[in-house]
């Protein structure tokens, strides 16, 4: 990723562009979800309904029946279709109306609109586009850590009453760690607030890394790996307007660099699919991935029940912080050192509104 001067504190940094960018990919769900009942899951700002097809592909259908309106997500599958728990018209998963009960023709008005998703590494994605019905650009991003056979992972879908750019905030600023996270994934605040950090990035991502050498391991990392006592911590983040990836870890201080590619020690690579439902509520789509050295599927259990709890904490902040947002109007509020990221991240999506609405 080419490296751009860093532009400090933005004072706008609390406004919600209008909509969002169009053209892109967005996480709609996870594999594992999509079993013998429709999904239901309103995606920028459209109400869906999430099935698989008759071949097993994901398919995603406007929820609403185009018969009387009862959302399909009410229906049942059969056969790789959805019908209708009203009236019982049958539609597969391109939208097209199969059957009305006790009627022999069925009209070629008969169906409802369809839009683009694929699966890959586990993560269901759908295509925003300007028109449900324009084709991709592009494929949807790779997620190599789920399916590499390298890490072991587990993950859970929750939902904010909050916007979907404040978990963006909350990500991109790890020193909140030392506050939000004690009996996590915390550890001395001082040392978060004040941890070596490099931002950089492009017209599309921005690139926030830091380092804390030295440092005292915190619960989950002791929990889920045997360091032998103080440890050189960390944390890498990438943002990308759908989601962002973070890699976190640490090794045993001083018995290698943090910043080989292919250090050893703990590993915790997370993925974190930000979807807005409107412009004011979000789906937070996440995984994380850890590469246990003994005791696999145990390990595993730990770091992702050591990570629910992380995401409980943030989720509570982030909520009664937009609450209080809302409750105290639009007061300015100040930039420290922290928010670089989250200001280009924010500068971003700007951009993309304005050249792609």
């Amino acid at each position: 990723m080419k490296a751009v001067p860093i532009q400090q504190f933005d004072p706008e940094y609390a406004s919600e562009p209008a909509g969002f960018p169009k053209d892109q990919w967005y996480v709609a769900g996870f594999s594992w979800e999509l079993t013998d009942k429709p999904v239901a899951r309103t995606l920028l700002s459209q109400p869906l309904v999430l099935f698989r097809d008759k071949e097993g592909k994901a398919s995603a259908l406007e929820d609403r029946c185009c018969h009387r309106a009862l959302p399909l997500s009410l229906g049942t599958l059969e056969d790789g279709a959805i019908r209708c728990g009203y009236h019982g018209l049958l539609f597969n998963g391109q939208g097209q109306c199969l059957e009305i009960p006790g009627q022999v023709k069925v009209p070629g008005q008969a169906r409802v609109q369809a839009f683009h998703v694929v699966e890959r590494d586990q993560i269901i994605w759908l295509w925003h586009g300007k028109n449900p019905a324009d084709l991709p650009l592009s494929p949807p991003p790779e997620y190599p850590h789920h399916s590499s056979g390298k890490y072991l992972f587990g993950g859970d879908v929750y939902h904010y009453q909050a916007p979907w750019q404040l978990i963006h905030d909350n990500l991109l600023d790890l020193s909140h760690l030392g506050y939000v996270h004690l009996q996590t994934i915390g550890g001395n605040a001082k040392i978060h607030m004040n941890a070596q950090m490099q931002v950089t990035g492009d017209e599309s991502a921005v690139r926030v890394v830091r380092y804390m050498p030295d440092s005292e391991p915190p619960p989950t990392y002791t929990a889920a790996y045997p360091f032998k006592g103080r440890i050189d911590r960390w944390q890498e983040i990438e943002f990308h307007l759908s989601h962002l990836l973070i890699w976190t870890g640490a090794v045993d201080a001083g018995s290698e660099p943090v910043t080989d590619p292919d250090r050893g020690g703990f590993h915790m690579r997370g993925f974190h699919g930000i979807t807005p439902e409107t412009e004011t509520t979000c789906h937070y789509f996440w995984t994380m991935a850890t590469n246990p050295v003994s005791d696999p599927e145990e390990t595993k259990r730990k770091v992702i029940e050591q990570t629910t709890l992380t995401f409980d904490e943030d989720k509570q902040i982030i909520e009664a912080q937009y609450a209080n947002m809302c409750r105290f109007g639009a007061k300015p509020m100040i930039d420290i050192h922290v928010d670089v990221g989250p200001n280009r991240a924010r500068r971003i999506v700007d951009r993309l509104m304005k050249d792609n609405p």
